[in-house]
């Protein structure tokens, strides 16, 4: 099935083209503004998809707070545009968002596809417009919610968490992590590989995908830099001790079991994704 994939340059949708290999028809913003009705037609004319995999985001969380137009413009307003196109054509829209659209009187256990939402910043905001327009504009939709993406480098520069506290520990004896927000950091090479089996299976709704457990920013570097063996210390912190422009979210662990009962198995911890991503980009320090 031929695969129009948005944010082809980005670490998911790297992994994305990857796996479709011939099948996949790589979108990056040079190819397709997503703001733009104009282009987001004719490069959907040009790939002639039977399927779109949208990974294109403003995910510049922070920054969304100054400039929240600009958030709304991509992430509600061009998904509403790429939905329409997806219906005009008759083909399926495969839509990614983000565990941020949670975050206000979340409970305290993994949260379900069908709990309330309640963002804390504009970037979460943004992308809860973003799926309501799909579910409005396609019949033919699926809305996947993850968390913590972390991949190989993508050719934007882009990095990841992960190398972060690589890089950080290999400069400094001591860094310092949050460790009062609890979620489930995920492999882009496991969202991936259930992303396909859940397009395949044509089992349109709202799902949420994330590597099994949970665990803070805090517990995740202090596993990042045990696997490497470095001798840098990891010290918890507040978030309070880390004010940022954005809030959020204390607790926004994703439970996946309507994904497992679909694609018929859950992904794996975030310890053994973990485990294999360094294993296999064991000289990527930043």
């Amino acid at each position: 099935m031929r695969t129009a994939v948005l944010g082809a340059g980005g670490q998911l949708g790297a992994d994305l083209v990857d796996r479709l290999g011939p099948h996949a028809c790589p979108l990056t913003r040079r190819d397709l503004e997503l703001t733009d009705p104009a282009s987001v037609a004719a490069a959907l004319d040009r790939c002639a998809p039977e399927a779109v995999i949208n990974c294109a985001a403003y995910n510049l969380v922070d920054q969304a707070e100054a400039e929240p137009q600009i958030a709304f413009a991509v992430n509600a307003l061009g998904v509403r545009l790429l939905a329409r196109e997806c219906r005009r054509r008759d083909i399926p829209l495969l839509h990614v968002s983000t565990d941020y659209v949670f975050g206000l009187n979340a409970p305290s256990r993994p949260l379900r596809e069908e709990d309330p939402p309640g963002p804390l910043n504009v970037y979460g905001t943004s992308k809860l417009a973003g799926e309501m327009f799909v579910r409005a504009e396609t019949p033919q939709h699926l809305i996947v919610r993850t968390c913590g993406l972390y991949g190989r480098p993508s050719p934007t520069g882009k990095g990841n968490f992960v190398r972060t506290i690589l890089r950080l520990a290999a400069e400094r004896d001591e860094i310092r992590v949050v460790n009062d927000q609890r979620c489930t950091p995920t492999s882009t090479a496991d969202l991936a590989d259930a992303l396909l089996l859940l397009l395949d299976s044509r089992a349109w709704g709202t799902y949420h995908a994330t590597n099994a457990g949970d665990c803070t920013w805090y517990e995740f570097a202090r596993e990042i830099v045990s696997l490497r063996g470095l001798p840098t210390r990891v010290v918890p912190i507040s978030s309070a001790d880390f004010p940022r422009p954005a809030r959020r979210p204390a607790y926004s662990v994703l439970e996946g079991a309507r994904l497992t009962r679909v694609i018929g198995r859950p992904l794996r911890t975030w310890r053994a994704a973990l485990a294999d991503y360094l294993a296999h980009f064991p000289n990527e320090p930043s």
